[in-house]
């Protein structure tokens, strides 16, 4: 599949994200993740993890009796997109209205199409300024191998 080429279309309701970059540590069941866990799980930092449970990214965070925050492979899976979301350059708030989209029910699920179909659009947008970068780039690169080339200091 190229870049430019469309992910199939799911059928199916379900609003998670099943790509997580590599197998959960845990099966499902027994995935009670501290937040050390999921930092050496993920990369991340255990303040950004916190920082995402403030501001909405992440409020469904289980806690044990004694306050612990315990990450579940649900939520390794939402940081995987939420990774994938960072990485095309949406806004924080972008994510954040994205989660509280999901949280109000179906009925926004035109909204989070728009939303993400308006992502795909300005990350599109991105990658033919990247092309256009690199075929300016290939064109220098070529006159100094020539240059170079003509004048023998090759």
């Amino acid at each position: 599949m190229t870049l430019t080429e469309s992910t199939p279309v799911r059928t199916d309701r379900t609003d998670i994200c099943v790509s997580a970059p590599r197998a959960h540590p845990s099966p499902n069941g027994e995935d009670h993740y501290t937040i050390s866990e999921v930092v050496a799980f993920t990369g991340l930092s255990a303040h950004t993890l916190r920082w995402y449970e403030r501001i909405g990214l992440m409020p469904h965070v289980d806690r044990s009796h004694t306050g612990q925050r315990r990450f579940s492979n649900r939520d390794l899976d939402w940081l995987a997109f939420v990774g994938k979301l960072r990485l095309t350059g949406m806004p924080v708030a972008g994510m954040v209205r994205y989660a509280e989209l999901i949280r109000e029910g179906e009925h926004t699920f035109e909204e989070r199409q728009e939303l993400l179909e308006q992502t795909r659009r300005d990350v599109r947008h991105r990658i033919e300024e990247l092309q256009d970068t690199v075929a300016v780039l290939d064109h220098k690169i070529s006159f100094y191998a020539d240059a170079r080339a003509a004048s023998g200091r090759v």
